[in-house]
């Protein structure tokens, strides 16, 4: 899945979309998705200046992004854009070390169970095989309220 199909699912634009690319789907159970991290990225500026270091929160959320698009990949084409899947949890998060530019993040996403729109998923975030960040994530599915009408 290329950006040009991923951004036809996910909601998010520069500089918040964190999934470049889908190279592994298996619907409905894994996702595994890139994210190329570069240094003219706009927190770099901030986080740290003389040693940049991607923020531990967006790497959660690419993981997360992965996991909205497995999830978009269980429902119809219709339906997709008329729904959003919002962040509703993170539990045992482990950051194991630092992601620079220059840098790949291979986000892998298996699916656990779901309750009540909400889906559970055990994420990993790789660099060059090694495990930076790991979580399991919850997220849920909400249908976007009509073009001005009320929620």
């Amino acid at each position: 899945m290329n950006i040009h199909e991923i951004m036809q699912l996910l909601p998010h634009r520069y500089p918040i979309l964190l999934v470049d690319r889908v190279v592994e789907i298996e619907v409905p159970t894994r996702i595994v998705a890139l994210k190329n991290v570069t240094i003219n990225e706009p927190y770099f500026m901030g986080h740290f200046p003389h040693y940049p270091v991607m923020p531990g929160v967006l790497i959660v959320e690419a993981m997360a992004q992965a996991a909205a698009i497995l999830g978009f990949s269980t429902i119809s084409a219709a339906d997709a854009q008329k729904t959003l899947f919002y962040f509703a949890g993170i539990d045992s998060a482990r950051f194991k070390r630092p992601v620079a530019p220059g840098d790949q993040l291979r986000l892998e996403a298996n699916f656990l169970r779901a309750k009540a729109a909400i889906g559970k998923y055990a994420c990993r975030a790789l660099v060059d095989g090694q495990v930076v960040c790991e979580a399991e994530l919850m997220c849920a599915m909400r249908r976007m309220p009509a073009a001005g009408g009320a929620g």
